[in-house]
């Protein structure tokens, strides 16, 4: 069936373009038509359902280009995941995808979990027996012997260990490789958070063998000698990357150089209690670790929107709180949504057919009353969200 959507105005992107008085035509799966609401009318046939929003914008559904539906969390993400079994927590991880998609997340790139489930959980959603947004699955990420995450089961040693646990990866159904090429506060007794955990020859072998399987590689890097190995290697996405140096922070612009020249985009995955952090750590130490950002957005660098939702206080329904910390740095609200729409499709991969709203291209969009690009406090005021084409109300999938 069809359903013809239209709203005060389509924000169609990038860039804010919109079309006012305009509608949008989806049929089954996928966008049919795109326009004014004149033109889509034109078009659609007799008898099409239709929803009519005078007061608000259709725009593209969001994309959390990182989260960890494997990670509930709380105050010890870690500990919960060890307790739990695979069903539970598969169950958990199928609750926090539901929750993604209730805040306007039609996509979702889950960066390490435990014995493939995210892939699991992937195919029955797009299968259509649980709701939730599409998920782009990492699986293990690899990791040195009692490096960062290792109870994922990521661990690797040698260059032999390395393809293989890419090439397992991959045939679990991995959509993207995940690589902790520094330590991480989350793994106790592991490197520190910003020592390397594998060379730029080991990182470049992960990019080539990911690459050889048709398969992008995000490389976890918060240490600066990090983040240059990942950058020389060629992965596709950096991760965090906040230039830290044991007992402080070292930005390189030759690194930021290679980054735009390379086209790799950086996820700083804010979390939305990013306002914590400035509470916890003053402001001075939080302006300088978010003017990082900015400074990095300044030189030109690709960024696109994640919230590392799962590690403790990053709630899976904060996706816009995320958005705001891009706010207070001062970006405009039509970058900071292209962040987490078309820019974000394009670090993904998966910009062919989603994160804008174009004729041919997956029905993944949202009605919200207001308008975003004067006040991103719109998106959550959601009257609509379709996934795939699938109808999500009331916290459920209402089919067609």
């Amino acid at each position: 069936m069809e359903l013809l959507i239209s709203a005060a105005q389509v924000l169609t992107g990038p860039g804010g373009a919109c079309i006012d008085d305009g509608a949008v035509l989806v049929s089954g799966s996928a966008i049919a038509a795109v326009g004014t609401r004149k033109e889509v009318e034109e078009v659609a046939p007799a008898g099409v359902q239709r929803a009519s929003f005078p007061q608000g914008t259709i725009l593209p559904g969001l994309i959390d280009c990182h989260v960890h539906l494997a990670f509930d969390a709380s105050p010890d993400p870690v500990g919960a995941l060890r307790e739990a079994d695979d069903l539970s927590l598969l169950l958990g991880m199928a609750g926090r995808a539901q929750q993604l998609l209730a805040v306007g997340v039609t996509t979702a790139r889950d960066l390490g979990d435990r014995g493939g489930l995210s892939v699991r959980l992937r195919d029955a959603i797009a299968a259509g027996v649980l709701h939730g947004p599409r998920i782009l699955a990492a699986t293990a990420p690899l990791t040195p012997p009692g490096g960062h995450c290792w109870f994922l089961g990521g661990e690797v040693a040698g260059q032999e260990a390395i393809r293989n646990q890419v090439r397992r990866n991959a045939e679990t159904g991995a959509d993207v490789i995940k690589v902790m090429a520094t330590g991480g506060g989350l793994t106790r007794g592991g490197a520190a958070t910003w020592q390397s955990q594998f060379t730029t020859k080991e990182l470049r072998l992960v990019v080539e063998e990911a690459h050889r399987t048709g398969l992008p590689v995000a490389a976890h890097a918060h240490g600066t000698a990090g983040i240059a190995s990942a950058v020389a290697a060629g992965v596709n996405t950096v991760e965090h990357c906040t230039w830290m140096v044991e007992g402080g922070f070292e930005m390189r612009g030759d690194v930021v150089a290679d980054l735009i020249a390379k086209e790799i985009h950086v996820c700083p995955a804010a979390s939305p209690n990013w306002r914590r952090f400035v509470e916890r750590f003053g402001r001075e130490r939080a302006e300088e670790l978010f003017g990082q950002v900015r400074w990095m957005a300044e030189q030109g660098v690709r960024l696109v929107a994640g919230t590392d939702a799962g590690v403790p206080g990053a709630m899976f329904d904060g996706f816009v709180n995320g958005l705001e910390l891009y706010e207070h740095l001062g970006f405009p609200q039509d970058r900071i949504l292209d962040m987490a729409t078309v820019e974000a499709a394009r670090a993904l991969g998966i910009d062919a057919d989603t994160g804008q709203l174009v004729a041919g291209y997956r029905a993944d969009l949202l009605v919200v009353d207001g308008d975003p690009l004067r006040d991103l406090n719109a998106l959550r005021a959601l009257r609509l969200v379709l996934a795939g084409g699938r109808l999500y109300s009331n916290g459920t999938d209402a089919g067609w």
